[in-house]
């Protein structure tokens, strides 16, 4: 399978929550079996729950996927990540999982997946969100998430902004 498009590669990433309800994990794990029919790579933070899902959805299909892992043992990343990259930095990996990718796709999540949001806006990258966080100040809704009613809505909207990017 060929990940790119037009002499660039698309990456897409999925972030969301370490531990996940079922239904979430359906979520996940079709939202990588679409980026992967789609020909993109999934870029994640490597580990279970959200990631392993979209991980496992994505290698059903052929699809490449990549880890970015917060520790320093690449034996730790999900066994759907065919490129497991350690970091050594906690947390902190979330900003590189968010720098690489040309959209995110943000499923479910706590507080981690809500720092990563930030970080993802606050650098121009598009994020579309499906169950996740919605955001407000003073009381205004904040559109900044763009919502998605299924997961190959998300992945259609993600592809679409990606080449509307270029």
């Amino acid at each position: 399978m060929e990940f790119y498009m037009k002499d660039k590669f698309i990456f897409i990433g999925v972030i969301g929550g370490g531990a996940v309800s079922p239904q979430v994990a359906g979520f996940a794990e079709e939202v990588g079996r679409e980026i992967a029919r789609q020909g993109a790579a999934l870029i994640c933070g490597g580990l279970g729950g959200v990631m392993e899902a979209a991980c496992k959805g994505a290698s059903s299909e052929g699809g490449l996927t990549i880890g970015i892992l917060p520790g320093d043992n690449r034996l730790a990343a999900n066994p759907y990540v065919n490129i497991p990259i350690v970091t050594g930095l906690g947390h902190a990996r979330n900003v590189a999982v968010v720098k690489s990718a040309q959209a995110i796709i943000a499923i479910d999540g706590s507080y981690g997946t809500l720092s990563e949001i930030g970080h993802a806006l606050q650098n121009g990258i598009p994020v579309i969100g499906l169950n996740t966080w919605s955001l407000s100040l003073d009381g205004r809704t904040d559109d900044s998430i763009i919502p998605a009613d299924s997961p190959k809505d998300a992945v259609n909207k993600a592809m679409e902004l990606i080449n509307n990017q270029h």
